[in-house]
């Protein structure tokens, strides 16, 4: 595997925090929320390979996600650190504390569990072959040709921030488009193969359906000392629907769970 250097924008002082987006997301997601976080922490907020501006590579998977973060770790010096990872994302946490087990202090896993998920993306998928970057106009222009296939205007804009100006002119997808299509089912496999016992909390939105109740018990056959926590009126982006009430749970949670 080619070791690659990870973009990201680091914010405050104190003990670190590592803040991993979603499928098709990039650290900008969660700006709003690491600035607040970053009262009291360090934190470093991350775009993960193939999205965002880090670099566009040839494979992806967790366990290959899971080593650019123990890098990116070795590189910045930290020892240890906590963890803040959103649907991808969290299954990249979750693959990181099965490995580098002692690289973690706690974990928040945001919205997302370590099972297999079926094919929900195609629709956005399509939506994003179907138009050339290089060709659109503006940026409402990509948003009429969007909105043929996602009627959803909130999503249509965050898909839309990965639309970028090239410098001679017309636009480019920041993320790996092709790769990502091509290594969907990786996305959306199962991490259960491997048990952690570090301290970790599953933070979910009661709008949205990614953690369901019966999936409790398989999230603790593999992290037994995980605990739960439901956001009211929140759907599957919970940071930004919700924000002030998630930093409420990880700042409580990373002063009182640091080590089991």
């Amino acid at each position: 595997m080619k070791e690659i250097e990870l973009n990201y924008k680091e914010l405050g002082e104190g003990k670190p925090v590592l803040i991993l987006h979603g499928f098709l997301g990039m650290l900008d997601n969660w700006k709003t929320f690491g600035r607040k976080l970053a009262q009291e922490y360090k934190v470093f907020l991350i775009d993960q390979r193939d999205h965002g501006r880090s670099p566009h590579t040839d494979d992806f998977n967790y366990e290959i996600l899971a080593k650019d973060l123990l890098k990116f770790m070795n590189d910045h010096r930290l020892e240890k650190a906590h963890l803040i990872g959103h649907s991808m994302g969290g299954k990249t946490v979750m693959k990181f504390m099965q490995l580098f087990e002692e690289k973690v202090i706690s974990a928040v896993i945001v919205d997302i569990a370590p099972k297999a998920y079926d094919h929900h993306h195609t629709d956005i998928l399509d939506a994003l072959h179907s138009i050339n970057p290089e060709q659109v106009k503006d940026r409402n222009d990509a948003d009429i040709s969007l909105e043929h296939y996602i009627k959803d205007w909130g999503v249509r804009q965050f898909l839309m921030k990965n639309l970028t100006r090239n410098p001679d002119g017309g636009f480019r997808w920041k993320m790996n488009l092709k790769l990502l299509t091509e290594k969907y089912n990786s996305i959306i496999q199962p991490v259960n193969q491997q048990s952690s016992a570090k301290a970790c909390l599953f933070v979910n939105g009661s709008k949205s359906n990614y953690i369901k109740e019966t999936d409790h018990k398989e999230i603790l056959q593999v992290f037994p000392n995980a605990k739960f926590e439901t956001i009211q009126d929140a759907g599957h982006w919970v940071h930004a629907e919700k924000g002030e009430e998630l930093l409420e749970i990880v700042n409580d949670y990373f002063k009182t769970d640091y080590e089991i």
